[in-house]
C-alpha cells in the first residue's frame, strides 16, 4: 500500500524549531519525509537534512517524496539510540536542529501487513523494524504470564493487565495466538463489560504495551535525550512530538534536567548536586494541536510538542 502518513503539528514544528538557510537538521524518524519536506526548503541554500527511521520501507517512501532535494537530504536506516554513532560515521559533530515524532505511522497502523492495529485482521507482528527476530506473537505466546501482565501494567498503564495476560495465558495453552483479531477477543474477554463500554477501545492499551516492549521504544527515547548535550550546536533546537504520557514523561524530565534545575535539599547553603544548564526551554508547556487539525487528523488528539534550545555558554546560560 502506498505510504501515506499526514504530519502533525506541522506549523508549529517550523514555528518552533525555526530551520535557516545552511542549517544542518535531523529528522529522527522521517517517516514518509512529511515534516522534513516543510523543513529543507528553509534550510536551502546551503543547509543539509538527515533523515533517520528504523523503518526500510518509511525509508523508502521518504527517498521518493524527499527526491526534488537532491544532495540536501541523506536518508540512513538507523534506530534513533544510536544518534551520535551514525552522525558521527557520515562525519557531523553537532547539528542545528533536532525533530522527533514518535510513536506509529499512519501506514504502520493502516498496513495489515505490519500487525500494529487492533481494528484489522493481521499476523500479530508490531516490527518497526523487520530486520529484528521478536514479534507480538513471540511475547503473547512465549513470556511468563507474570512478565506478560507486567508489561501491560507499565507500558499500557492498564488496569486490567493481571486479568487479561491471565486470560492470555489460558488461551495459549490451547491453541497458539497468532492474529490481532484473535488477541482483541482474549482482551475483550478479560475486561469486565461495564468497563469495555466507556473510554477507548479495550484492546488499546494492551496493543500500546505490546509494541513498545517489542521495539524497545522507551528505552530508544531515554538513550536518545542523553545524546543531546553531545549532537546539538549552541543554539540548536530539539523538538519531541509524544503521544502518550511514558514518552512526554523521559522528555519533560530530560529538559528539566539539562536545563540545570538544582535537586539539592531545601536549606544547603550551597549547591552540591552539580547540575549544568545545557538546555532552555523553548515552550515552556507541551504544544498541542488546534481544533481544527483534530478535525481534520482525528489521530492528531494526543500528539504533544516540547521544544528545548541549547545554550549558548553553559556557565552562564548566555
Amino acid at each position: 500500500m502506498p505510504y501515506a502518513h499526514r504530519p502533525v503539528l506541522l506549523a508549529e514544528v517550523l514555528h518552533f524549531l525555526d530551520p535557516q538557510p545552511g542549517e544542518i537538521f535531523v529528522d529522527a524518524t522521517v517517516g514518509g519525509g512529511g515534516h522534513s519536506a516543510a523543513i529543507l526548503p528553509r534550510l536551502l541554500p546551503g543547509g543539509r537534512l538527515i533523515g533517520l527511521d528504523r523503518d526500510a520501507e518509511a525509508i523508502n517512501a521518504a527517498r521518493e517524496s524527499l527526491a526534488p532535494f537532491g544532495a540536501a537530504v541523506e536518508l540512513i536506516q538507523a534506530n534513533f539510540k544510536d544518534l551520535v554513532r551514525v552522525l558521527q560515521s557520515r562525519g557531523f559533530r553537532a547539528v542545528d536542529g533536532l525533530l522527533f515524532d514518535l510513536g506509529v505511522s499512519s501506514y504502520q497502523l493502516d498496513n495489515p501487513e505490519r500487525g500494529f492495529s487492533y481494528q484489522a485482521e493481521a499476523t500479530l507482528d508490531m516490527r518497526m523494524g523487520r530486520e529484528q527476530e521478536l514479534t507480538a506473537a513471540t511475547i503473547v505466546n512465549t513470556w511468563p504470564e507474570s512478565k506478560l501482565a507486567q508489561i501491560i501494567w507499565e507500558y499500557g498503564e492498564e488496569r486490567w493487565a493481571r486479568r487479561i495476560a491471565a486470560f492470555i495465558a489460558a488461551a495459549r495453552q490451547k491453541a497458539p495466538i497468532t492474529t490481532t483479531t484473535q488477541l482483541v477477543d482474549i482482551i475483550k474477554a478479560a475486561i469486565p463489560a461495564g468497563a469495555r463500554r466507556s473510554g477507548h477501545h479495550p484492546a488499546k492499551r494492551t496493543f500500546q504495551a505490546l509494541r513498545i516492549a517489542i521495539n524497545g521504544e522507551l528505552d530508544a527515547l531515554q538513550a536518545a535525550m542523553e545524546q543531546l548535550q553531545q549532537v546539538l550546536n549552541p543554539g540548536g533546537r530539539v523538538g519531541v512530538i509524544s503521544f502518550h504520557s511514558l514518552e512526554d514523561r523521559i522528555v519533560k524530565r530530560t529538559f528539566q534536567r539539562l536545563s540545570g534545575q538544582c535537586t539539592c535539599p531545601p536549606g544547603l547553603p550551597v549547591c552540591i548536586c552539580g547540575r549544568r544548564r545545557v538546555l532552555e526551554p523553548v515552550t515552556r508547556k507541551p504544544v498541542t494541536p488546534a481544533a481544527t487539525e483534530i478535525a481534520a487528523n482525528p489521530r492528531a488528539r494526543s500528539a504533544k510538542l516540547r521544544v528545548a534550545r541549547r545554550v549558548l555558554k553553559e556557565k552562564d546560560g548566555e
